[in-house]
């Protein structure tokens, strides 16, 4: 088993973290695990700085009043605890394009990375509103509710990533 200071963490103390997390989630905030609301209040938050009348007229915000809440803070966490993973494990790199990428489509691709990156991020959005949530909201804590449309929901995750990255590399 590998200890925290390698290049990768041991899965089974991983697992163990997360399987604590969403029993911490569950405990502390009577909610699962997730983070495509994050998004969602994000936004909203951005858009009563922008346009708060009409903000706050959308019913989905009447409903979920923007705001710095636990999804966000869930997110935030996820982005400094990579951040702490790849420093502790010594792979952080600073690199506008991953190395994977620019070795298929070239040193040259930064556009089509950025819009990559751009399109991908809205069809992931797109999809976590249409499945009625995120692969940690289905990944993690349907699968521990025994929620048959999550575990439909993670299955076909994994089949399409896998066929994704077999058509791209």
């Amino acid at each position: 088993m590998n200890d925290l200071s390698g290049g990768q963490w041991s899965p089974y103390i991983a697992g163990i973290g997360i399987g604590l997390l969403t029993i911490m989630t569950f405990r502390f905030s009577d909610k699962p695990v997730g983070a495509s609301s994050a998004y969602a209040s994000l936004s909203g938050m951005l858009g009563k700085l922008i346009a708060p009348f009409h903000t706050m007229k959308l019913k989905y915000f009447k409903e979920n009043p923007p705001g710095l809440n636990w999804e966000l803070v869930f997110v935030s966490s996820a982005v400094i605890g990579s951040f702490l993973s790849a420093w502790t494990g010594g792979e952080f790199v600073a690199r506008m394009i991953p190395e994977l990428w620019e070795q298929k489509f070239g040193a040259d691709s930064m556009n089509s990375y950025a819009l990559s990156g751009f399109t991908g991020g809205i069809l992931m959005a797109f999809g976590a509103r249409l499945a009625g949530g995120c692969t940690s909201g289905h990944g993690i804590s349907g699968t521990a509710q025994l929620s048959v449309a999550s575990w439909v929901t993670l299955i076909s995750l994994f089949l399409s990533g896998v066929l994704f990255v077999q058509l791209i590399y």
